[in-house]
């Protein structure tokens, strides 16, 4: 019987060579290619072809489409405030504004989901990308007023000021009218790492103008530093290189958030690759571990969401037979790279670690793409039927973390027992070197989609974090692409969130969808999961798992 994926395709017709000529899925194995290197996904048909044309130019027409919007109604510096869809709609360029920004969505989304099994080259995904990221270079700012808070921190910063003490309007930044009134008054909630880059944009940059531009050019940095790291961690993970690089670089979420909008998540995901993949290539080399925990505290030390991958590249670092003692020998080595480089960016920046105290602010605004901000949206409805007043939310938010915190760790622990396991398979099957690294791998990217799904906030830049690790190696895409599509629609190029007009059935449709996955996580028992590979008879791993 043939096997299928999740997504219906058929394995068997999902892997070829480098360049795209079709190859059995067989060849490789017992020929010193553990990894699969140079797999790709999918046999190229004349069919593909012509589809494959239509997806590089009709993703290009979109993107052009949202560098047109952004340029008729994106986050110019004036801010108005209370901005609504419906006054969008009147102004000036309201209709032409949201039915380009709307098309270009509509064409770039679907263009990245149809490819995702189809692409024919490393060098197709790089060179399309690339087109589709044109036009939005030279876009406004997009999707959100984030940027310009950025400028404002650089500013204090620059000034001699501390942005972690209060708001920039204490501090008196000048560029304080174009940031969103909800953060003026609240700490920088980023690490001293991004503080010395916005710093340094506002020192060079002089102005507002050159301020952005300088933190575009960062973010950009960023992004260029995930897609030289992707082919690598790919090929380490056995997954085919060039669907790794389509499914992240491709993901409209990236041009417009990290490219247009300029979010400094980009510079953290790009640290946080590079820093995976030197651990993921160098198991038990000391030097090279530590250089590889210097990157990760320095991703860390832009948003302290990475921190959630440490424990488990801990886990990649470690080489031959996987034990406590081998795990103290060659994980500390990446942990105290994390330390040190966490050290010595507070140490630069003069301000210590009061960064900290900033992150307990990150959660002051309230929407129902948080699940847990939903969960409790939809406890204070139904206790207002019968009169009272239950104020969930921050209850729910609490819960929430103290299940992130259990769910941690016992994703480390599968993914401890999991490699132990293979540990000694290994000395048989040399095919099975793929594995190790894929199940560490997977381990940090079900962390930070964890994290993501339990955080009191959810803003669509954040499904790139677990994308940029899940799409290196997972075989089953579906589950993760299908949040990046639908949060590719929820912002306008104002930075208006739709999230904000549509609190009341959002909340009771996250709510229904939470308790989907409640209902079926314990049908399942959670028998299976994906940081437990299944092998065939000849110790490859499963295409279906």
């Amino acid at each position: 019987m043939t096997r299928r994926t999740e997504d219906g395709d058929d394995p068997s017709a999902r892997w070829g060579n480098g360049d795209g000529r079709g190859a059995d899925p067989a060849a490789g194995r017992g020929s010193g290619d553990p990894a699969g290197r140079g797999a790709t996904l999918r046999r190229v048909d004349p069919a593909d072809v012509g589809r494959l044309r239509l997806v590089r130019w009709g993703g290009l027409a979109g993107a052009v489409l949202l560098a047109v919007a952004s340029w008729l109604g994106g986050v110019f510096p004036e801010f108005t405030g209370g901005v609504t869809p419906l006054s969008i709609w009147r102004g000036e360029h309201g209709p032409l504004l949201l039915a380009a920004w709307l098309l270009g969505a509509a064409a770039l989304v679907p263009a990245w989901w149809t490819a995702r099994h189809r692409v024919r080259s490393t060098r197709w995904a790089y060179l399309t990308v690339g087109l589709w990221t044109l036009p939005l270079l030279v876009a406004v700012p997009s999707g959100s007023r984030d940027v310009y808070s950025y400028a404002c921190q650089g500013w204090v910063y620059a000034a001699g000021g501390d942005p972690y003490a209060g708001g920039v309007a204490a501090a008196g930044c000048p560029w304080l009218d174009t940031i969103s009134p909800i953060w003026r008054d609240t700490p920088a909630p980023y690490g001293p790492v991004f503080v010395l880059l916005a710093g340094a944009a506002a020192a060079l940059g002089g102005s507002l103008l050159g301020t952005v531009a300088l933190l575009r050019v960062a973010a950009v940095l960023g992004v260029l530093l995930a897609a030289a790291c992707l082919p690598g961690l790919a090929r380490a993970a056995g997954v085919p290189a060039q669907r790794a690089v389509w499914l992240v670089l491709a993901c409209p979420l990236v041009g417009v958030h990290m490219v247009a909008g300029a979010h400094n998540d980009a510079v953290m995901v790009g640290l946080l690759l590079a820093g995976l993949l030197v651990v993921v290539r160098h198991p038990g080399q000391r030097p090279r571990l530590l250089l590889g925990g210097l990157l990760l505290g320095l991703a860390v030390a832009v948003k302290v969401t990475a921190l959630v991958v440490l424990p488990f590249a801990a886990l990649a670092a470690v080489a031959g037979i996987f034990t406590f003692r081998a795990l103290l020998r060659d994980g500390v080595w990446v942990l105290a790279g994390a330390l040190a480089a966490l050290l010595a960016s507070s140490a630069a920046s003069g301000l210590g670690f009061g960064w900290v105290g900033g992150l307990a602010h990150s959660g002051d605004t309230q929407q129902w793409t948080s699940p847990p901000t939903a969960v409790g949206f939809t406890v204070d409805y139904a206790a207002r039927l019968f009169g009272r007043d239950a104020n969930a939310v921050p209850v729910t938010r609490a819960v929430a973390v103290v299940l992130l915190a259990v769910l941690l760790v016992v994703l480390w622990f599968r993914a401890w027992h999991g490699l132990r396991r293979l540990s000694g398979v290994r000395q048989r099957v040399a095919r099975l070197a793929a594995a190790r690294p894929r199940v560490a791998l997977t381990g940090a990217g079900l962390a930070l989609a964890a994290t993501v799904a339990l955080a009191p906030v959810f803003h669509p830049w954040y499904a790139v974090w677990p994308l940029a690790v899940l799409a290196v190696v997972a075989t089953r895409t579906t589950w993760f692409l299908l949040p990046c599509a639908v949060a590719s629609f929820l912002t306008l190029p104002d930075g208006t969130n739709l999230a904000r007009f549509t609190k009341a059935p959002g909340a009771l449709l996250m709510t229904a969808l939470v308790l989907w996955l409640v209902v079926r996580a314990i049908r399942s028992g959670g028998s299976r999961g994906p940081l437990l590979p299944h092998f065939d008879e000849q110790g490859s791993p499963a295409t279906t798992q």
